[in-house]
């Protein structure tokens, strides 16, 4: 059975794994996640002797903020590029069969199950991320599970959680994602949403939760496609919700239908203290099951750039690829998306016709792949490395007219998260979006000004002829 430390098994043999003792929950753990979290590369990080909390109740960060362990975890071969990564991601969803989790009967995550008033959230070492946050949130890279009332359709989200107290926790979900629209079907038959929040689990699960599937398609499903094995669950004592079994802390109960209290203000993934402090749905925590030792999975959101985020954006960057080419845009050569909190997408083509580059850029901005908070897509011809913001930036100076190559697209769907969207808009947000045709002009690109490069002959000639000599040079 995979689980959450058999993959930290393996990041220690690879020696990407430190612990660290006695470091506090209130504030000092999220700051080390901050100073970790803003560079590439950097291990990840188990807390334990936590202070206030038994030895072995632990929190990990930056679990994914390295190739390694993203391979890793993706089942990825080690040592690729940026874009072969990509083009290995999209290989893989063309040919992966999604394979549904199998039920089993019991699993490590019931080694402790409290219910009624026994439940205590607070028994764990709940973090407070950030100095303006409203309280602790036990959900950061959390997986929220739940159902679709009618069909049946059950989704994996990760949406944030604060904690109240022992039995009550906050939910918020962004109005776009599938999370709430299951709540509003619940809501609007005038009945309370089943829940299972998971606060700890095996990185891949936590991913497929992040990277949201196709309407009625189960993030189990895309987590089994993505392993090859499926992902092995229980029923839920309280609600029937199909628990992974090896996670590490789950609590079950039910969004209450009429309940709401102060949710936030909470650091997102924007950078910024986006939404602020406003009524929430309630969770009322029946029951709580943890494995012996638990661990929370922490993935605190940090300003951009950061490190784990740089990574989830390869899979990111291969769906946005994926929705071109299925919207019948030709000769896509690249796509990536920014680690600038999702606002910056960056589409590469080789023009076929005029139009061609917008055609691509209007596209990519309206697609749910670009999230709630898409503001700029980019587009430039296949000269351009679409991971290097240096290149993008160049192409942006040189090949834009401002007056007829930059298009604003108005009143398309965002988030409360944009920062942008002032405190009287957040309940129906929406913002403008901006497609940059970054392209030489098709009408007369043959005659466009040629870059100042050597040709890839000549690169690969002095390669050959002095490789050892520039060795450690470039």
């Amino acid at each position: 059975m995979a689980d959450l430390r058999k993959w930290l098994a393996e990041v220690e043999a690879m020696g990407e794994l430190k612990t660290l003792q006695g470091i506090h929950w209130d504030l000092e753990i999220g700051a080390i996640a901050e100073l970790i979290g803003h560079q590439r590369e950097k291990p990840a990080i188990l807390f334990d002797d936590i202070p206030g909390y038994p030895s072995g109740h632990c929190v990990l960060i930056n679990s994914l903020g390295s190739r390694n362990r993203f391979a890793l975890t993706m089942s990825l071969p080690m040592g690729l590029t940026e874009m072969e990564m990509v083009q290995e991601w999209r290989r893989r969803s063309r040919e992966a069969h999604l394979l549904p989790p199998r039920f089993v009967d019991a699993g490590p995550v019931m080694e402790n199950a409290a219910f009624g008033e026994e439940v205590d959230v607070l028994k764990f070492p709940v973090p407070r991320w950030h100095e303006l946050d409203g309280g602790r949130y036990i959900g950061t890279g959390d997986i929220v599970i739940t159902q679709d009332p009618s069909s049946g359709w059950v989704n994996l989200g990760t949406y944030r959680s604060m904690v109240y107290d022992r039995n009550q926790v906050g939910l918020y979900i962004s109005p776009t994602h599938h999370g709430a629209w299951h709540m509003n079907k619940w809501f609007a038959q005038g009945k309370s949403m089943p829940v299972a929040i998971v606060a700890g689990a095996e990185p891949l699960i936590l991913f497929a939760a992040m990277t949201e599937s196709p309407q009625g398609i189960s993030e189990y499903d895309y987590a089994g496609a993505i392993s090859g094995r499926p992902i092995e669950v229980i029923r839920g004592p309280i609600t029937g919700l199909p628990i992974p079994a090896a996670a590490e802390i789950v609590l079950e109960g039910f969004v209450d239908l009429e309940e709401r209290r102060s949710e936030g203000p909470f650091g997102e993934y924007t950078g910024y203290y986006g939404s602020g402090a406003r009524p929430q749905p309630v969770v009322k925590v029946e029951g709580l099951y943890h494995r012996n030792n638990p661990i929370i999975l922490g993935y605190p959101p940090l300003k951009p750039t950061e490190g784990q985020s740089y990574y989830r954006s390869l899979v990111t960057s291969a769906f946005l690829w994926d929705t071109l080419e299925a919207a019948g845009v030709p000769d896509v050569t690249g796509a990536w998306f920014h680690v600038v909190g999702g606002f910056l997408g960056v589409v590469a083509v080789r023009q076929r016709y005029p139009g061609h580059a917008k055609q691509a850029g209007r596209i990519a901005s309206q697609s749910n792949i670009g999230g709630d908070t898409g503001r700029y897509i980019v587009v430039v011809d296949d000269d351009i490395d679409v991971t290097d913001i240096d290149e993008v930036l160049w192409a942006m100076c040189t090949r834009v007219d401002p007056d007829t190559d930059i298009e604003i697209l108005r009143e398309c769907a965002s988030s409360p998260l944009d920062p942008i969207i002032p405190p009287e808009r957040k309940l129906y947000p929406v913002a403008s979006r901006a497609v940059i045709d970054a392209t030489r002009p098709y009408e007369w690109r043959e005659r466009f000004p040629e870059v100042v490069a050597s040709g890839p002959e000549l690169k690969q000639q002095v390669l050959a002829r002095w490789g050892e000599v520039l060795q450690g040079m470039i």
